[in-house]
Formats: C-alpha cells, structure tokens, sequence
C-alpha cells in the first residue's frame, strides 16, 4: 500500500496547501488520482458545508476570489461533477501534475505511487487584460 502526498503549488513553487492519503494501491491512473482528489476535497466541505470552498476547480455557481471559492450561501458540493469539472480542466491545461519533475500529461497514465510520494498540483490562472 502506498502513501500519496498532494501538494498544491503556485506557478513559482510556493506551497498553498498540503494534503496526505495512505492505503493506496500502489498504481493507479491519474483520473483516478484526481477523483480521489475531489472527492476528499468535497467530503470535507460537505461535512460542514459553508460559503467557502477551497479546492482544485471552482465549484458551479461560486465565484472565484483569493482565497479560493465562494457561494451566495452555504451549500453542498456534488462530487460526480466537481469530479467531471476536474477531469476536463486537466485536459484542457487548467492545472498540471507534476510528479517526480515529470508532467502527467493524460487521464488514463498510470502513476506508480510507490516511487512517486508527492504529486504537486499547479494550477493555471488565465490572464486578463487587452
């Protein structure tokens, strides 16, 4: 069984936030990763639902801020679509996986766990501007 670090970095490498699973087996895809991924994130929150949720893709109905996301109102998070979301902005390069200074670069890529304890997360903020 395999121990898995997730790791949220910015862009520069600063850390945000920091995350431990345990039992893993020891492969898995990274659409499996970032489902386990989710779904952690979102028992969290609905656990103790609030306005505020940090996670790894804005959640429908929640507006962007600093801090992570906000809702009008405390509600749950469903995380079949939370899931989906993440799925299709890793696809479409809204975040990587970097995994050992390697990119994951597909959903159905196997990850070997039990050489990789830490897999960083970068997301990617669109630029506004003209």
């Amino acid at each position: 069984m395999a121990t898995v670090t997730f790791r949220d970095e910015t862009a520069t490498g600063k850390r945000i936030a920091e995350w431990e699973a345990t039992g893993l087996p020891d492969r898995m895809t990274v659409r499996e990763l970032i489902g386990l991924r989710v779904h952690e994130e979102v028992t969290r929150h609905n656990t103790r639902p609030g306005d505020h949720f940090n996670g790894l893709v804005r959640p429908e109905g929640a507006e962007q801020t600093p801090h992570g996301y906000h809702f009008p109102r405390p509600r749950l998070i469903d995380a079949a679509r939370q899931t989906e979301a993440a799925e299709h902005a890793f696809a479409t390069n809204g975040f990587f996986i970097l995994s050992d200074d390697r990119q994951l670069e597909a959903l159905d890529d196997p990850v070997d766990l039990t050489t990789t304890p830490v897999l960083i997360f970068i997301k990617l903020i669109a630029l506004v501007g003209g």
